[in-house]
């Protein structure tokens, strides 16, 4: 079994590293939190997730029982 491994370049590195930048930033500039998971095939980026939670606080007392 033979693994075919990917050419790595400064170039490759570099469009890596900038596409995560951006996702951060992007969260950072929009909610402040959150978390990012970026996926990675023969070495660039093919997706970029961005998640966050929203939580509600309720005052109210109609949903207790």
């Amino acid at each position: 079994m033979s693994l075919v491994q990917p050419k790595f370049t400064q170039e490759n590195d570099e469009a890596v590293l900038t596409a995560i930048a951006n996702a951060i930033s992007l969260i950072q500039k929009q909610t402040g939190y959150g978390s990012v998971e970026i996926t990675v095939h023969d070495g660039r980026v093919t997706q970029i997730e961005r998640r966050e939670k929203v939580r509600f606080e309720t005052k109210s007392t109609a949903f207790k029982k």
